[in-house]
């Protein structure tokens, strides 16, 4: 044996380099005869399709479309509809498990039996066929005539109908960036050890935060409404139909619905089991120092539960995200929907399913890394949970 395969590290090295090159040799390979098959059968390759009409037109979309927009403009607009059913969906998972992971750890057996049967039976019907009867109850809502309301809701057949801002799509956009960024900042200016001033100091500034983003944000609606209509629309019937407001589409209402409640079963339970964590100990020494139970509650249980479910929903959170896809067996039409019918439409496979898989992985990394940072920013040192 040659001096230098002695080393270990050198080994290791040379193992590794081995290994890499195998794997692009069996990547490389198989890329080249993807291409020769496609020649065979007179298919052109790569990714020029993207600027080539599409010749189909979206059911839902955040933002403008047409059958003439080319197919990286619809990849977009499917991006952005997965982000927003799955952000949308994530706030009301998290909200409906919240309430019954909480609801788990009380004392009184009435909410507990509840809480416990929910999860039983939601969590263990599988999420497509949950998608389907959703569906089907939204489609089966009255018709146009005789749509049920609800305080500024109108529920028929054809959609949920809301008030809207009567705002260009993209000035509706900006504004919507503009308040979301009135809701972080004043959170990241009151944590974050790049300002010199010390937190508790720093009340001037994060009303600054606050204020500026949203004053950003009401000067583009004023700017992007529409002077010949009211600035408010208002849902009613118009002839067969209703007339103003958002409409939202069944099949965004099921998927909405479908997610909140089946995600909501799994929160529950990673909810409950971030209290179960929190030793008793801690509780105990809440009391004795004179905390009352909502106090405890706020500022010792609360705080230490979600340092130790965070890495959990994490997880739950990027499956949820995976779990928009099932959009496609009711006509939703979200990132992979839309990648689906343009692999039928122009048949590049495998350029459509790369174009999916970046997507996804920029996606679930990119909030995988909030999280991660989210959880070391608050992470304790040593074992603060031990009973």
């Amino acid at each position: 044996m040659p001096g230098f395969l002695r080393n270990q590290k050198v080994r290791n090295a040379l193992l590794q380099a081995l290994f890499v090159a195998v794997v692009l040799v069996i990547v490389l390979g198989g890329w080249r005869n993807a291409q020769q098959t496609l020649e065979a059968q007179n298919m052109v390759s790569g990714f020029g399709f993207l600027d080539k009409s599409t010749g189909w037109d979206l059911t839902f979309s955040l933002l403008p479309t047409s059958s003439s927009d080319p197919y990286w403009w619809f990849f977009v607009v499917g991006i952005l509809n997965t982000l927003f059913l799955g952000i949308i969906g994530l706030a009301l998972a998290t909200l409906i498990g919240g309430i019954i992971g909480i609801m788990r750890t009380l004392d009184n057996p009435v909410l507990n039996l509840l809480g416990r049967s929910y999860v039983d039976f939601f969590r263990n019907i599988p999420l497509i066929l949950q998608v389907f009867f959703w569906y089907a109850v939204v489609t089966h809502l009255p018709s146009p005539r005789e749509a049920a309301t609800f305080g500024p809701l109108t529920m028929s057949s054809r959609g949920i109908y809301m008030p809207a801002l009567n705002v260009g799509g993209w000035y509706l956009f900006a504004a919507a960036i503009a308040v979301l960024a009135a809701v972080v900042l004043p959170f990241w200016v009151g944590r974050t050890r790049r300002i010199a001033r010390p937190p508790e100091s720093r009340h001037g500034l994060i009303w600054a935060a606050f204020l500026v983003p949203l004053a950003l944000a009401i000067a583009i609606v004023l700017i992007g409404r529409d002077p010949a209509e009211p600035l408010l629309s208002i849902p009613a019937l118009g002839g067969l139909n209703i007339r103003g407001g958002l409409r939202i589409s069944p099949e965004f209402s099921a998927m909405l619905i479908s997610i909140g409640i089946y995600g909501g079963a799994y929160i529950a339970e990673i909810v409950r089991g971030g209290f179960k964590a929190v030793g008793k100990g801690q509780t105990e020494a809440a009391h004795a120092l004179g905390l009352t139970p909502l106090q405890s509650f706020f500022r010792i249980r609360l705080p230490l539960a979600l340092r130790a479910m965070l890495p959990i929903l994490a997880n739950q959170y990027i499956w949820l995200i995976k779990a928009t896809t099932m959009g496609i067996a009711i006509g939703f039409n979200d990132f992979f929907m839309i990648v689906a019918v343009t692999i039928n439409q122009s048949g590049q496979t495998i350029e459509a399913i790369a174009i999916l898989m970046a997507g996804f992985l920029a996606i679930n990394l990119t909030l995988a890394a909030i999280f991660n940072r989210i959880n070391k920013a608050i992470a304790l040192k040593g074992n603060q949970l031990r009973s």
